[in-house]
């Protein structure tokens, strides 16, 4: 995860996601398909990876950290895909630590517990609604 060429500063801020706690954070069926309903969550971040949050522009580096039933989902060109062996809330923290604390780094979570111990290797927590990108029904052609 650490790219030792390059000067942490300079590279684009990292953004981790905490996949389980952001799918889990929307009522929407998705404990009928936790694969399908990570899949989902991956393809919706490859626009946030292009175009940034809110208060920070793009591009972003963005990882997906899945876990349990979702373990498996592959990355695709903009979203890097972290399966964790254990913990998915273990590997973030790992992942934060291993970039550094001259990159920027963010956390999309609403885990108490994680968002202290990012806060307190300098990682800035965000929400789930940070990443969900309001979505529904296709508009009609007529």
């Amino acid at each position: 995860m650490k790219d030792d060429s390059a000067d942490p500063a300079e590279l684009p801020p990292l953004l981790i996601v905490d996949g389980a706690n952001v799918v889990g954070s929307v009522p929407d069926g998705w404990w009928r398909d936790r694969r399908g309903a990570a899949e989902r969550l991956r393809d919706s971040l490859v626009d946030v990876a292009r175009t940034g949050l809110p208060d920070v522009p793009g591009p972003l580096t963005v990882v997906l950290v899945v876990e349990g039933a979702a373990r498996g989902v592959t990355q695709v060109p903009g979203v890097q895909v972290e399966s964790a062996a254990g913990s998915g809330d273990d590997r973030i923290v790992e992942l934060v630590a291993a970039a550094g604390p001259s990159r920027r780094r963010l956390v999309v979570t609403a885990d108490r517990e994680l968002r202290a111990r990012v806060t307190a290797l300098g990682a800035t927590p965000l929400g789930p609604r940070t990443v969900r990108r309001p979505t529904g029904p296709a508009p009609h052609a007529e």
